[in-house]
This record gives structure tokens, C-alpha cells and sequence, in this order.
């Protein structure tokens, strides 16, 4: 609880995944992938529960060996083309049904296991502090927009127009990039059925590094995530400020 605001968070975790098959149960670093996300939210110090949302029953035994509360997805909000805010206003119903009175819900998506609790905290302050309605993580883009092309019946041009790709970084603007570690909203604004994303009314931003932005969707992502865990001390405590 952060200014007497409670705190949900909500780690999604559907059994699917076409890219590395059972992904939120891939071992990373030594424990499921879900584990890390169920980590951070039980080591922060401003998150009251810790729920994980899955359809499968494996997820489901790992989560609550982890320490987790499970909330079983319904089939038709667990299929690849399903969106996450669509689990989340039917995770909401149920919980405002059985007396939840959280007033913040943080997302923790399993695929961004490099967060620290100091990412999380910020972003529940931020929306705590009733100044903002939604805060997200983001972290330098990986490929600046300037710097983006498209191909017009085989000819390239730029992707913004106007845009002049040759120019030197230090002389083009800033441009950020969601990382996907963490979003935190105003719980009963995700119900608003005209929204589609998790940025909703007033948006802060929460900038991460490079290194804490790893989003693993690929083999080799994982690789790399496990090569960024090898070279980095203390990482056995996943809730530190790393």
C-alpha cells in the first residue's frame, strides 16, 4: 500500500506461445520465467497481492509454489489474438465481485524478467500520488523513427516524412520505445470499454536502461538474457535494485 492506495499486481501468463514453446515456464537464470515477475511484485514494498492469470494448469502449480494467487483465465481471453486488457477487465469484474477494493493495478508481463523492484515502486508512486493515471516503462528506441523506411512498389523512402536518415545521432531528437516491464493504472479505469491500451488518461513515464529492458520473445533472446545474467554480480536477487 502507497498512500493509502491498494495495489494489485497482475502477472499474465497464458499456457500458448509459438516463438519458444511453454516460454513462461523456460528457465531462466536458474528458475521459471514467471518466477522473476512473481518475485519483483512479492519483494516490492508498495504491491498488497500478487496474482498470476493463466489458463494452463502447470503455470498454475508453479505460480502458487511461487507464492502467487492463480485466477484461471477463460479459454476465449487465452488464444493468440487475444489482448491482455481484455484478461484484465474480466480479472477486474471478478475481483471488484469478491471485494476487492485495490485502487492501482501493476502489470507484470513474464517476458520482461530484468526489472527491479525500483522500476515497480516508481511507477506505482507516480500513479499513487493521484497526479497521473497510468505510468509505463520505456527505454531508448532500439531504432530511431528518423531513421525507419518504407518501400513503395520497391522503392525505399523514409518512414516519416520529411525525415533525414543520414544524420548523426547526437543531432537527432530523443525517441523511446515501451520496454514492456511495467505498466500501472487506476484499476477501474481498464474497464472504460473505449480504451485500448494500458496508457490511459494522464500517462507518466518511467525511463529503464538497455540492460533492464531485455524482452524475451525469441531462443536467442533468452540466450541473451541468460549471457546478461553471467556477467552481472548479485543477480541472485531478482527484487534488488540492480
Amino acid at each position: 500500500m502507497i498512500n493509502d492506495k491498494r495495489v494489485v499486481a497482475v502477472v499474465p501468463a497464458r499456457g500458448g506461445s509459438k516463438s519458444i514453446p511453454r516460454k513462461n515456464l523456460a528457465i531462466l537464470g536458474g528458475r521459471p520465467l514467471i518466477g522473476w515477475s512473481i518475485d519483483v511484485a512479492l519483494r516490492s514494498a508498495t504491491i498488497d497481492r500478487v496474482l498470476v492469470s493463466t489458463d494452463d494448469a502447470e503455470i498454475s502449480d508453479v505460480a502458487k509454489a511461487l507464492g502467487a494467487e492463480v485466477y484461471t483465465r477463460p479459454a476465449a481471453l487465452a488464444t493468440d489474438d487475444a489482448l491482455v486488457i481484455d484478461a484484465l477487465r474480466d480479472l477486474i469484474r471478478r475481483l471488484r465481485s469478491e471485494g476487492e477494493v485495490a485502487d492501482v493495478l501493476v502489470l507484470l508481463e513474464p517476458t520482461c524478467p530484468m526489472r527491479s523492484t525500483a522500476d515497480v515502486d516508481e511507477c506505482v508512486a507516480l500513479v499513487a500520488s493521484g497526479e497521473w493515471e497510468s505510468a509505463a516503462t520505456f527505454r531508448s528506441a532500439e531504432l530511431h523513427p528518423h531513421r525507419a523506411w518504407r518501400i513503395d512498389e520497391g522503392s525505399p523512402r523514409p518512414f516519416i516524412e520529411g525525415a533525414i536518415p543520414w544524420l548523426p545521432r547526437q543531432r537527432l531528437p530523443p525517441a523511446y520505445q515501451l520496454n514492456g516491464a511495467v505498466y500501472a493504472v487506476v484499476m477501474d479505469r481498464l474497464l472504460d470499454e473505449s480504451e485500448i491500451g494500458l496508457l490511459v488518461g494522464r500517462t507518466a513515464a518511467v525511463v529503464m536502461p538497455a540492460e533492464r529492458s531485455v524482452d524475451i520473445d525469441t531462443p536467442h533472446d533468452l540466450a541473451v538474457a541468460e549471457a546478461l545474467l553471467r556477467g552481472r554480480d548479485g543477480m541472485q536477487d531478482p527484487g534488488g535494485a540492480v
